[in-house]
């Protein structure tokens, strides 16, 4: 049998110990991966993580946040060893507010800071502030493609994260994104869940979309050790490509 030919399809390694195996060696580059989950999944730390694994290989960074103050995250990742401060000080790493209320701006500011530095991984946290502003599913989703679309012009590969509702009620149950859309326009889907009860908890991952990608479709269990997401293995596994 004539061995199979390998893809040609350039590869981003996600930096969580683990996935790349399950995605073929990485996200593919230049895509668009919308990490989603509930409260306390982990989704915050894993777009670190991305991005701090470029930051240690010279590939310029760029994390925007619609919800948190910069400050706050740069401490929070610091108990897991990711100094963001020292490649601030290099000039190869931003991270920045971005009011997600201005909606005509977020597109032309968010790709002026891209390019400022030449950024090669870029996070957008949490995509679904913009859906507050824009209530019309149709007009959300349209916005979103075209801010995704514009972004996609500059190369980097951008990973955009929303939540997952816990409640049970509502029109969008079943949605992976607060309003069932961002999972539609991004390239890539991954979950990740929290499960809880008293004092056992534990923490799993599911790669329910990627493009160009064959991957896992399974449900994978990762820990939050001190140097953020590892994905533990599955002996169990199927794989599907998309």
């Amino acid at each position: 049998m004539p061995a199979r030919p390998k893809s040609s399809v350039q590869r981003v390694s996600s930096g969580i110990p683990g996935l790349d195996e399950l995605i073929e060696g990485g996200f593919v580059k230049g895509s668009t991966i919308l990490v989603t989950g509930g409260t306390g999944t982990g989704k915050t730390t894993f777009c670190c993580q991305f991005l701090w694994h470029g930051l240690k290989n010279g590939e310029p960074g760029v994390y925007i946040t619609l919800e948190e103050d910069p400050d706050d995250i740069k401490e929070d990742m610091k108990r897991y060893g990711m100094n963001f401060d020292e490649y601030e000080k290099k000039g190869i790493f931003k991270m920045v507010y971005q009011n997600p209320f201005e909606v005509s701006e977020i597109t032309s500011n968010v790709v002026d800071i891209i390019n400022s530095i030449n950024a090669v991984r870029v996070v957008l946290d949490p995509i679904s502030l913009i859906g507050m502003y824009i209530k019309d599913p149709v007009v959300l989703r349209k916005k979103l493609f075209e801010l995704i679309r514009v972004l996609k012009r500059t190369g980097a590969t951008i990973l955009i994260t929303s939540e997952i509702l816990e409640s049970d009620m509502g029109e969008n149950v079943g949605s992976l994104s607060r309003f069932g859309v961002a999972e539609f326009v991004a390239d890539g889907v991954i979950v990740l869940h929290f499960f809880g009860i008293g004092e056992i908890s534990s923490h799993s991952l599911l790669v329910r979309k990627m493009r160009r990608t064959k991957h896992s479709v399974d449900i994978y269990p990762f820990e939050m050790k001190r140097n953020g997401i590892v994905v533990k293995k599955n002996e169990a596994t199927k794989t599907i490509m998309r």
